[in-house]
């Protein structure tokens, strides 16, 4: 019996216009109300996430940045596994030196050294999630996330590593060369890091112990819930980490061939409240006789 539901967001929970439908808000709730936990596990971070869910009236724990921060319902931290700051200096020193654009997530918001490539980052991979949707409605999304301050500018991000108030999440490299993105691959490899995706043409670089299979696992471990007994929902490589964990994965029908051929099943797009659907199948079977 399913007890715990874990959802990605962008290409899952959220459909094209980036917010979460009226039938996918529905159905969490309902899963709520029969005593499901529901948490949301994205590579977001919390303010990105916190507020889309927010706009839905969804109250859940969030698995931020691919696990790398755990915040409960009231938005307090639970916990954090950040990169270690000489270690993020070395990652950020080597895509440099190769010269390919990376963003930093923090526990502070996330930064760039360029609004224009931090706008073409964000459509890029909400285009990846939805790729029927308009450029030019994407970039207005995009632009917002600077003008809300989710999102901001410095004049380099190496001097992130001297705040000893920031800890640094996740690194999010961007090339539309595959050769740049897989050189980026090879120069910040080490056993200490965790390498994934969340769109076609990027590269995210946590913690090795900060990726949302471990953090969901150390999550339902905490509420006494069995990870055979939970359902986890996406649609990218970033995913995976909860695919193979958990008793159910479900692949949304738009989600990348390596998640719907590790998924127990495939769910229908995050268009057409793929996300609903499946959990709607899980409350029927959970209905008593």
């Amino acid at each position: 019996m399913i007890k715990c539901i874990a959802t990605d967001m962008d290409g899952t929970l959220l459909n094209e216009q980036q917010e979460i439908s009226k039938a996918n808000q529905e159905a969490l709730k309902a899963a709520q109300h029969a005593g499901i936990h529901v948490v949301v596990a994205t590579g977001r971070a919390y303010y990105e996430a916190e507020k889309v869910l927010k706009e839905a009236e969804l109250t859940c724990p969030i698995i931020c940045t691919n696990g790398a921060e755990v915040r409960n319902e009231a938005g307090e931290k639970v916990y954090s596994t950040p990169i270690p700051k000489l270690l993020a200096l070395q990652v950020m020193r080597n895509l440099e030196k190769i010269g390919v654009y990376y963003e930093v997530y923090t526990n502070s918001g996330t930064y760039t050294e360029s609004k224009e490539m931090g706008i073409e980052v964000l459509v890029n991979v909400f285009l990846s999630a939805n790729p029927s949707m308009s450029r030019e409605d994407v970039e207005k999304e995009a632009s917002k996330r600077f003008d809300d301050g989710m999102m901001k500018t410095v004049p380099y991000l190496q001097e992130l590593t001297k705040d000893d108030a920031i800890e640094v999440y996740k690194l999010l490299v961007f090339s539309k060369d595959p050769s740049q993105l897989e050189e980026a691959k090879t120069v910040v490899s080490n056993e200490e890091l965790a390498l994934s995706s969340s769109g076609m043409d990027n590269l995210e670089i946590n913690h090795k112990d900060a990726q949302k299979g471990i953090a969901l696992a150390a999550h339902t471990k905490r509420l006494g819930i069995s990870m055979k007994d939970t359902m986890a929902l996406g649609d990218q490589l970033n995913d995976l980490s909860m695919f193979q964990r958990v008793g159910h994965a479900v692949a949304m029908g738009n989600a990348v061939m390596e998640a719907k051929e590790v998924a127990h099943e495939v769910t229908a797009t995050n268009k057409e409240d793929g996300v609903a659907k499946a959990v709607q199948k899980i409350l029927q079977l959970t209905k008593p006789n």
